[in-house]
């Protein structure tokens, strides 16, 4: 006997195999999506070869920076004095000027010197050379160099009393100690 009533059993699409019903043919969809193993180190090898890559090339400039560099300090020791050299030659060629005259009196010579050392005094200036002239100071020993010390009234012991030789600093660093004479006590 049949009945011509409607089932109530839901009907089967074909859904069914879509969604994963059947756990091989899930399987088998995920197994094309997911790469092999064989696929995935292949990956990985040109990963690290890119990276590799990468490294030996920033080695290689890091290598041309620190290159440069060095380069770049051996050129500014090497070429440090340029300016106060080009400044020097002006006062060379004052004096070698004074000397090719031989028609001279001692006053023009005298007048020609005293211009020269101004020039001198100015290129000083210019580079920051500063003339360390330390009469009646007291003595330090990191700026004088005492040759002998005398007994001298009215002047305080350890104090310059005669200065024998000049001294002079760069940017405030001692290039020649002044040669002095010190005050003694007593």
């Amino acid at each position: 006997m049949q009945d011509n009533q409607p089932s109530t059993k839901p009907e089967q699409s074909d859904q069914s195999t879509v969604t994963g019903s059947d756990p091989a043919a899930a399987e088998a969809q995920a197994a094309e999506t997911m790469p092999s193993p064989e696929e995935l180190l292949k990956r990985a090898e040109l990963q690290a070869a890119e990276h590799h890559d990468a490294w030996l090339r920033a080695k290689a400039e890091t290598e041309n920076v620190r290159r440069r560099a060095q380069e770049d300090v051996v050129k500014a020791h090497k070429f440090a004095g340029e300016k106060l050299v080009a400044e020097l030659l002006a006062v060379k060629d004052s004096l070698e000027a004074a000397l090719a005259n031989d028609n001279q009196s001692a006053e023009s010579l005298r007048a020609g010197v005293e211009l020269t050392l101004r020039q001198l005094v100015g290129v000083f200036e210019k580079s920051s050379v500063v003339e360390i002239n330390p009469l009646n100071e007291k003595f330090d020993p990191h700026r004088h160099q005492a040759i002998s010390q005398i007994e001298s009234a009215g002047t305080e012991p350890n104090h310059v009393v005669q200065v024998l030789q000049k001294g002079y600093s760069l940017h405030e660093r001692v290039v020649r100690p002044a040669l002095v004479i010190v005050a003694k006590a007593g």
